[in-house]
């Protein structure tokens, strides 16, 4: 928290991630950062394990890509906080947070890692949570090697990536949508904490409002390969809201109160069901934000301090107060 290099990046997160769901594919792909510019920026701070097959193959949207401080602040295993990208489901890539979770990484606190998971027109749900889960086992799995603290694995993501990064941790070892991916299958993927930025929450729902709300969402039928009619059951399945019980991992939410591709109603529910399952929830509505929102430096400073006391017990207190959108400064 008291890091001033942390706060630049983290400032830009929240704008990163949740516009995945509504840039086009071709938009979202000219933003990623390659590897030899992530290794030019952080090389002298950070260590790379970039293509890591954690289905043991070699599709590339089966792989991660690890971050490792060179400068530890500890000899103990580290906390891992762990990236997963949005765009419909459909779009994006790991590259998009490569200079997020290097920030993590240089911080000497955190290990950082980022996933790809099979796209909807390769494969239709539950691969993509079987994906999910095959990695944060596939981190359990390397912990000794790596050096990281297997209990301490926090998953964040934003848009779709934050409705998948919801049912990681919501779901737990939930054994239908553990999958049989990867070398770990016996390992669990529970996670000790989640953050959600602008994720839907209940796939049964509309995600959009107004005349957009009356027929089904493309995202959402590209995901389960069906209209939701025909596919409510699987719909169901792939809803986080479903999965809330008491001892589902701390929460926090961000959501903007305007976002008009996930509506503010999705962070509205997933809340409540939490307070009311008894479990830890914080939900940060971002003022006037829509899928693209900003909270600047307020915003990020809050998520800093929920990583920071979930997965390392720094004491803090994390307000709710609502933070207000902080639009980017004309150019």
């Amino acid at each position: 928290m008291n890091s001033p290099k942390m706060k630049l990046p983290l400032q830009n997160l929240v704008s990163l991630l949740c516009l995945a769901l509504a840039l086009p594919v071709s938009a979202q792909e000219r933003v990623f950062p390659t590897a030899q510019e992530i290794e030019r920026k952080f090389g002298a701070e950070v260590e790379y394990h970039f293509d890591q097959p954690y289905a043991s193959n070699t599709n590339q949207k089966q792989m991660l890509d690890l971050f490792l401080p060179k400068n530890r602040t500890t000899d103990q295993p580290l906390p891992v906080i762990v990236f997963i990208h949005g765009g419909g489901w459909k779009g994006g890539d790991r590259k998009r947070a490569a200079a997020l979770v290097a920030e993590h990484a240089r911080s000497g606190n955190y290990a950082g890692v980022t996933i790809n998971y099979r796209l909807s027109d390769e494969a239709k749900w539950p691969a993509q949570i079987h994906d999910c889960k095959a990695a944060i086992r596939w981190i359990r799995g390397h912990a000794k090697e790596f050096n990281l603290d297997p209990n301490r694995i926090g998953v964040q993501g934003g848009s779709a990536g934050g409705h998948l990064a919801t049912l990681v941790g919501l779901s737990g070892d939930s054994q239908e949508l553990e999958g049989d991916v990867g070398d770990f299958k016996g390992l669990s993927s529970r996670v000790a904490c989640i953050v959600n930025y602008c994720g839907p929450s209940d796939l049964t729902q509309p995600l959009m409002q107004g005349e957009a709300a009356l027929s089904d969402d493309p995202a959402v039928t590209g995901l389960l390969g069906s209209s939701l009619q025909e596919g409510l059951n699987a719909a169901k399945a792939a809803s986080p809201i479903n999965y809330v019980t008491a001892d589902d991992p701390p929460l926090l939410i961000v959501h903007g109160t305007k976002d008009q591709r996930v509506d503010f109603q999705h962070a509205l529910r997933l809340d409540a069901a939490m307070k009311k399952a008894q479990a830890s929830s914080i939900l940060i509505a971002v003022t006037d934000g829509g899928h693209g929102i900003q909270g600047g430096v307020e915003l990020s400073n809050r998520v800093m301090q929920f990583f920071d006391l979930k997965l390392r017990g720094v004491p803090t207190e994390i307000s709710a107060a609502p933070v207000p959108n902080q639009p980017p400064p004309e150019k």
